[in-house]
């Protein structure tokens, strides 16, 4: 089992940047898949990115490509989500999942993680 918690949100101004971080529980962390997602008010959580074990491979949501990048350190249990460039549409609740199936389709669904994080703030203000 492992425990996530996210922070780094916070407000900032539309063309800015924010990087998040999700510090994992445990020794496990590099036995794990690791995933952003993320919900805006009346929405539903969608994804943002995730990164494999060792992160030499990593995949985002079309929409998202060239301003997000996801990141991990296996050395202190923590997986980053690197944003810029952000606009009013990337407000939202970031969190992070951890799965512990094989880096395979699938990873762009919620059933895919087994554990989550409490979530982080993201707000851009236009």
């Amino acid at each position: 089992q492992v425990q996530l918690v996210e922070s780094g949100g916070g407000l900032v101004q539309a063309g800015g940047s924010l990087r998040l971080s999700c510090a994992a529980s445990g020794h496990t962390f590099g036995t794990y898949v690791m995933g952003w997602f993320r919900q805006a008010p009346g929405k539903e959580r969608e994804f943002v990115a995730a990164i494999n074990r060792s992160g030499s491979s990593t995949n985002y949501a079309d929409s998202l490509k060239g301003r997000f990048t996801i990141s991990r350190d296996n050395a202190k249990s923590t997986l980053y989500l690197q944003m810029n460039t952000l606009k009013p549409e990337d407000t939202a609740v970031y969190y992070c999942g951890a799965s512990p199936k094989l880096y395979r389709s699938g990873y762009d669904s919620r059933n895919y993680y087994h554990y989550w994080g409490q979530g982080t703030q993201v707000t851009v203000s236009s």
